[in-house]
């Protein structure tokens, strides 16, 4: 594999360029212990009416793979969960792509599915990820959305 991959108590994490096979790695998490569910997000490169052709994820080795290390720490002080997976891919990605896989595993649905939430609401404005659009009419850097910032707040409380 080729990326960067770290291990922080329950939370297991790759930054990758390749795929991942999302049945894989659900199966991984429903196999930890005493799972009673798991919550997973997966989220892809938009295309169509977005009219991007391509998105480039850069980011910082060693600061990256830390905030989400971090990010799986506050998770697993808030809920008692049993496995976090976080993978995130960097390079250049085409529409249709998987970009992030983030899979919990808790006792109980209602911490998978918090935690889950908490988890991509600090990925999409806490994580050092830097993503470039390519479209028809050039390229552009892509900020962090209000709406994102905004889901954010409802944690900080």
């Amino acid at each position: 594999m080729d990326g960067y991959a770290i291990m922080t108590g329950i939370a297991n994490i790759n930054i990758q360029h390749e795929d991942f096979d999302v049945a894989v790695e659900m199966d991984a998490l429903s196999g930890a212990g005493a799972a009673g569910a798991v919550a997973s997000f997966v989220g892809y490169v938009r295309g169509g009416a977005n009219d991007v052709l391509a998105m480039t994820l850069e980011h910082y080795a060693g600061m990256t793979e830390r905030a989400l290390a971090d990010i799986a720490e506050q998770a697993q002080r808030r809920w008692p969960l049993l496995g976090v997976r976080i993978i995130h891919r960097v390079g250049r990605l085409l529409p249709g792509e998987r970009i992030v896989f983030v899979g919990v595993a808790g006792s109980h649905r209602g911490e998978a599915f918090s935690a889950c939430q908490f988890i991509m609401d600090y990925l999409k404005t806490q994580a050092p990820f830097w993503k470039k659009e390519e479209t028809a009419t050039g390229a552009r850097w892509v900020d962090a959305r209000d709406s994102d910032e905004e889901a954010l707040q409802r944690w900080r409380t």
